[in-house]
């Protein structure tokens, strides 16, 4: 008896991208093997650093972020398109994954970005997978386009925030859709929210003295104000309507086999330094799910 090709579409989610990893690793635990990937913004680059073999280091990575560490990496600049210039990131993920292309990784993958001039899908499947994990998570205002055959690419959650269709292109004949904005409307405009596991009162992680000094006041006026969201919440809570709302209609005309939808709704789309958080709940959503996957696959097999 022969199983039906799988596919995984990981959906959008910013700062809640992380549960993306405990939804791997709770998939490699039930024995779930994937033939086709793909990849929306933070799905998009956490499926790719998966395929590349750097899933270690990137868990690693995430679980040691705290406000000082997320400072290093927000070159602001103003001049670029967006408040954050990106290279730092992009240096970080370049020493991590080098010059590899899609091409060459084990499995099909195709990352989602929106052509900016057009307002069109468009499917990387071939090149510097670098290069198109910086496109799919160009949050428009927050980094700039990525140029990719003289093209400006953003963030793809713009237009297909967690892509079922694509697994079908690939000839996935069942699909596992990771949707991250299934319970999290409205959430991320709501001040004075309540403490998280690991959190101090604000949303970030306490981390001591250490971390009480002017770089983290900088992060902190960028992200919020205390009662009052900032600009950048804004951004994202305008993202996180947008994501909603196309989600919804997206997997109600192209709906998956199954769908794990982790429970991050009370955590902040840019709170990047909930990681340990965020991949249990990830490996718990897989828990929830195993039913229904093990039914579909039982369906399908037969």
């Amino acid at each position: 008896m022969t199983r039906p090709r799988i596919g995984l579409a990981m959906g959008s989610g910013v700062g809640r991208g992380w549960a993306h990893i405990g939804v791997l690793k709770g998939l490699a635990k039930a024995g779930i093997e994937v033939d086709v990937v793909a990849g929306t913004s933070i799905g998009a680059l956490v499926a790719g650093v998966h395929l590349a073999g750097q899933m270690d280091a990137l868990e690693s990575w995430a679980l040691g972020l705290n406000r000082m560490r997320i400072m290093r990496y927000l070159d602001l600049s103003m001049q670029s398109g967006g408040i954050i210039g990106g290279r730092r990131l992009g240096r970080l993920l370049n020493e991590n994954l080098g010059d590899l292309s899609i091409e060459h990784l084990p499995k099909p993958f195709i990352a989602v970005a929106t052509e900016l001039a057009t307002g069109h899908e468009i499917w990387l499947r071939q090149g510097s997978l670098v290069q198109a994990l910086r496109a799919s998570y160009a949050l428009p205002g927050i980094f700039p386009p990525v140029e990719i055959e003289d093209h400006p690419l953003v963030d793809g959650a713009l237009v297909n925030p967690v892509p079922v269709s694509v697994c079908r292109a690939m000839g996935a004949r069942l699909v596992i859709a990771v949707n991250l904005n299934a319970d999290m409307l409205g959430s991320e405009l709501k001040p004075g929210g309540p403490a998280r596991k690991g959190s101090d009162g604000g949303g970030n992680k306490g981390t001591g003295g250490a971390d009480g000094g002017n770089g983290a006041g900088l992060l902190d006026s960028l992200f919020r104000k205390d009662g009052t969201p900032s600009m950048f919440n804004v951004m994202a809570g305008a993202l996180n309507i947008l994501q909603d709302r196309l989600g919804r209609s997206r997997l109600a005309g192209e709906p998956p086999d199954v769908t794990i939808a982790p429970r991050v709704g009370h955590v902040g789309l840019l709170d990047f330094d909930c990681a340990e958080e965020l991949i249990e709940l990830g490996e718990a959503a897989v828990e929830r799910s195993m039913p229904f996957l093990e039914e579909a696959l039982a369906i399908l097999r037969a």
